[in-house]
């Protein structure tokens, strides 16, 4: 993407469709005058007394507990320096965002127009009674230093600068390990900061809290190996200034164990990694370019053990991987502090989470066979759904050891549970979509790239490199909309009216008639037919000219569908295709079917839906609990629409007793665990959360899908096609971009998981 299209894209992703990136939304009822009468006058008096009383009860009657302050003064942002508080607020936002989505904590961003210590600090001070936790962020040093340490002094809730603590921890954590893996000792190894700012001096205190030796460690600001005879050092310089009579990061290399970048890019040679000790670790996390290029120091030093900031490499130092879930669990022991046996819990569980086993699901989304603790596995991945329920009990636990948690935990399954319930552990699909998309991209054809909004996302699924799009449709109309849209790259363009595809029309006429000549097509309507952009985009797919295809945008579903089956078929053994959708929820993501096709399939067919449906949802790696919905339960009703919906039930139960499906049941006794086991202790589904339903028929599976689309404003992906031979998707007419962008992650995993099997089964 160019530079001049992504600050173009960026600066409309943060004004549209309103300005911002959050908003506060309601989490008690107001519809009634009742309602109102509670929420504010007259009733809201007797929570106020009742904190007036003991503050304490603000944590019982207000957000208070949930909800941290991202506080700058916008005087180090980012890389963009001191640009002031307003034009930091973006960046704050986004870290509310951030707290949000992985932790489930309600951020509120504030910006302090002051660069005076005092004025900031005393700001501060006057608005925390409203705080549970105070996030400071992008405050330049020193002045960080100290704002953070007099805030922690004089307020009793957790105060963290991020920027300082967040990289410490996860390079910490990797360090740990790192050390693990190179058989040397903390104690012993000699180690090299490059950088002499808040994260710098933040990680070489938590290193040296760890066992590093102070007489072990050089550190280097912009004038090079800070060293005590120097004159004029600040305090948190002088702390880590060495006796060693060197001035160069050259000289500080040599036979140096561990290197930690936290300054600027390309400041590490080869020949600097060469004269380092075997081993060597190296971290380099100046963002967006590390000190030295990743493929750079692998080819230098096959013994390296590296990470860098950057996600396309092995072992990213994310802070994402560390403040949610440290703030989480400060929060929930209501802690008076984040103290040096917090951060160090957190460093020990991060470290010991990577040693596990690694879910499926992870696998999953980084395209791994499977992750297994090694050079390029020294910290867990930010989309590891374990992060929530490990660190903050670690953390937690910390708290309460150390003395700091006013409300300490005594019932830690269920607060494992309730973690687990959170938004930042399942509500992540879109995002483990794209990035299993990109672990293998595919060629998937836009069978409708002559569209505004189908071009628009065929140029975004390049861009990200979530597919290889194939642009299928008029030519001229496709460079037009590629010329006013900026899509400058080359990707293929497929005209089946073009005089230049002629050779493969023809070829693709004749292979089509050949398949259907006994159901009474001729060569002459197979002609006519790849003539039609679905049946010319379906053969590139079938003949492997394409991996996967999408289409339904401008055309009505029955339209698209008809050539689809025609010319791709049902895959061997499948005797009904049918369609499942995701639909994101705040519960987690929901898999329902059948969403489109079969108007009333019978027991049989529902059980075959049902097995579709459970492989679709391991594919994305979650595993399938699913209800067979009906208006009765167990039973209750033998009317034949719902004994055929328990009949479907019984057919899983004899031939598939590995999956865990149960039914009839009726869809709230289905989504309300609580209700089903007080009623239904018997049931398979008793004590589970589901998140597979199958529908007795298409109206109401189509019914429900929409109203949650319409009305909750639950996103949706699919229909996905499931029991096709290819990788074929039929998306709903006039769909957004970014459902348009789904769909072909969808068709490139579906291409994915064709490809393993074909292996698989050929023994490769």
């Amino acid at each position: 993407m160019s530079k001049k299209k992504q600050r173009r894209e960026a600066l409309i992703y943060h004004a549209k469709p309103q300005p911002g990136k959050i908003k506060i939304v309601p989490t008690k009822p107001y519809s009634t005058q009742r309602d109102l009468a509670l929420a504010y006058s007259p009733g809201v008096a007797e929570p106020c007394l009742e904190i007036a009383k003991n503050k304490e009860n603000v944590y019982k009657y207000t957000s208070k507990g949930n909800l941290v302050a991202v506080i700058s003064n916008g005087t180090a942002v980012l890389g963009l320096g001191n640009i002031g508080p307003e034009a930091s607020k973006p960046v704050m936002e986004g870290k509310s965002l951030l707290f949000k989505i992985f932790a489930d904590i309600d951020g509120m961003d504030i910006e302090v127009d002051t660069e005076d210590v005092d004025k900031f600090i005393e700001t501060v001070k006057m608005i925390a009674p409203t705080f549970g936790g105070i996030n400071l962020e992008d405050i330049k040093a020193p002045e960080a230093f100290e704002i953070e340490r007099r805030l922690k002094e004089e307020l009793d809730i957790p105060v963290m600068h991020d920027d300082q603590h967040g990289t410490a921890i996860i390079s910490a954590a990797a360090l740990l390990n790192a050390l693990e893996l190179a058989k040397k000792k903390i104690d012993k190894v000699r180690i090299v900061i490059s950088g002499a700012g808040a994260a710098a001096v933040s990680c070489t205190k938590l290193y040296k809290a760890f066992g590093a030796r102070a007489e072990n460690i050089v550190m280097l600001d912009s004038k090079g190996v800070i060293r005590k005879d120097a004159e004029n050092l600040s305090a948190s310089k002088l702390e880590f200034a060495t006796d060693r009579k060197i001035d160069t990061l050259e000289e500080a290399m040599v036979d140096a164990d561990v290197f930690v970048g936290l300054s600027i890019a390309d400041i590490v040679t080869p020949e600097m990694l060469n004269s380092m000790a075997s081993n060597p670790i190296v971290f380099a996390m100046a963002n967006p370019n590390p000190e030295i290029n990743y493929d750079v120091a692998v080819a230098t030093r096959k013994d390296i053990i590296m990470a860098t900031g950057r996600s396309d490499h092995p072992n990213q130092v994310n802070n994402v991987l560390g403040f949610p879930f440290i703030f989480r669990g400060a929060l929930d022991v209501r802690a008076t502090a984040i103290n040096e046996p917090m951060k160090m819990a957190a460093v020990k569980a991060l470290a010991e989470l990577t040693k596990e086993t690694v879910p499926e699901q992870v696998n999953i989304v980084y395209g791994e066979t499977r992750f297994t603790f090694g050079r390029d596995y020294i910290i867990p991945k930010p989309f590891d759904q374990r992060l929530i329920s490990r660190i903050p009990p670690a953390v937690a636990k910390a708290a309460m050891d150390s003395g700091v948690a006013k409300a300490p935990i005594e019932d830690w399954g269920r607060y494992e549970e309730e973690l687990l319930q959170r938004s930042g552990n399942d509500n992540k699909v879109v995002r483990l979509l794209h990035n299993r998309a990109k672990s293998n991209t595919k060629r998937i054809v836009f069978a409708e790239a002559d569209q505004l909004d189908v071009l628009k996302a065929a140029q975004i699924v390049h861009e990200e490199g979530i597919a290889e799009p194939i642009l299928l449709g008029r030519k001229e109309v496709i460079l037009e909309l590629k010329k006013e849209l900026e899509f400058d790259a080359e990707v293929p363009i497929v005209d089946p009216l073009s005089d230049e595809f002629e050779e493969r029309h023809i070829r693709y006429a004749t292979k089509f008639w050949e398949s259907r000549k006994r159901s009474g097509a001729t060569l002459y309507s197979a002609k006519i037919k790849m003539k039609e952009r679905n049946y010319f985009g379906a053969m590139m797919v079938l003949e492997g000219d394409a991996d996967g295809m999408i289409s339904g945008y401008s055309r009505a579903y029955p339209t698209v569908v008809k050539p689809i089956f025609e010319v791709i078929g049902r895959a061997t053994g499948v005797k009904k295709v049918a369609t499942v959708n995701i639909m994101i929820t705040d519960r987690g993501p929901l898999f329902l079917a059948d969403t489109s096709i079969n108007i009333d399939p019978n027991a049989e067919e529902i059980a075959e839906i049902a097995k579709m449906t459970a492989n679709v949802a391991s594919t994305f790696g979650f595993d399938p609990v699913m209800a067979l919905l009906s208006y009765a339960n167990f039973g209750s009703s033998n009317h034949p629409h719902a004994i055929k919906v328990r009949k479907a039930v019984s057919i899983l139960h004899e031939n598939n007793p590995e999956l865990v499906v149960d039914g009839e049941i009726q869809t709230d006794f289905a989504l309300n665990k609580a209700l089903h086991e007080s009623k239904f202790p018997f049931s398979k589904l008793a004590g589970r959360k589901v998140n597979t339903l199958i529908f007795p028929n298409l109206e109401s599976a189509n019914i429900t899908y929409k109203l949650l689309k319409e009305l909750n404003k639950s996103d949706s992906i699919g229909p996905i096609m499931v029991g096709l031979r290819k990788s074929v998707h039929i998306m709903q007419l006039g769909a957004s971009v970014d459902e348009i962008v789904n769909m072909t992650a969808v068709a490139v995993i579906d291409a994915q998981e064709r490809e393993k099997r074909k292996k698989a089964k050929s023994g490769k």
